[in-house]
């Protein structure tokens, strides 16, 4: 891969996830790193992406996030997921190749109601489409359906040798039937039916709790100093 490459590093700000800490960004602005093949090969260095931007964290005294993919070839469910698998196969999954006209009322009822205290409230169809739109990869929705009505939407970016997962957002009255870590679980079936490696789960933050979720899901690995470590159950 060359090695000219353009990126940039923000000033320090407050971080979101671990209030007494600054956060910086190393940001890729040069834009033929912005298509799925150089992407791809970010997201194994550990950057992801909001809307079109591409960054990892770049710190000065933290290093807390740590890049988590799930090895999808190999993963095996634990009791609580098969249970979780088996309370929801009632449910009918979809893929979408674009996004539909029904996923936003979805979505602002999700973080209206959801996520009423946090920092994307209120809702907006901008911010919506940061997530939904992107010209760094290609995209697929994974859809739950309880019947006629769409309860989840899973955004997921389609990578070389991986799936990304970005966002997934519910129907607030399904709230405790799991979709999330459900929607999990479809996302690394589909990645094994697609022949992808992986399945990215975006930062792995073990300090914070809202963030501590995605080490449920083995073997996985997270990138530490630059080099993948593996953890198996």
């Amino acid at each position: 891969m060359p090695e000219d490459f353009q990126f940039g590093v923000t000033q320090s700000f407050p971080c979101n996830y671990l209030p007494e800490e600054q956060e910086r960004l190393l940001v890729a602005v040069d834009e033929r790193l912005h298509n799925t093949e150089k992407y791809s090969w970010l997201m194994a260095n550990g950057f992801r992406r909001s809307s079109d931007q591409i960054y990892r964290p770049h710190c000065l005294e933290c290093n807390a996030c740590k890049s988590l993919r799930v090895l999808t070839t190999m993963f095996a469910p634990s009791k609580s997921q098969k249970r979780l698998l088996n309370k929801n196969k009632q449910y009918i999954i979809k893929i979408s190749t674009v996004s539909k006209d029904s996923y936003y009322p979805l979505y602002e009822n999700y973080i209206n109601t959801v996520h009423i205290d946090g920092s994307m409230f209120p809702a907006t169809l901008a911010q919506y489409e940061s997530f939904t739109k992107s010209s760094v990869s290609e995209q697929i929705f994974v859809e739950t359906w309880d019947g006629e009505t769409l309860i989840s939407v899973a955004v997921t970016d389609v990578l070389t040798d991986a799936l990304s997962a970005v966002y997934t957002f519910y129907h607030p009255d399904y709230r405790n039937k799991g979709l999330g870590v459900f929607s999990i679980l479809n996302q690394i079936n589909f990645a094994v039916g697609f022949g992808k490696r992986y399945l990215y789960l975006g930062y792995q933050i073990d300090e914070c709790q809202k963030m501590n979720y995605k080490n449920k899901y083995f073997p996985y690995q997270e990138l530490i100093n630059n080099h993948w470590v593996t953890t198996n159950k």
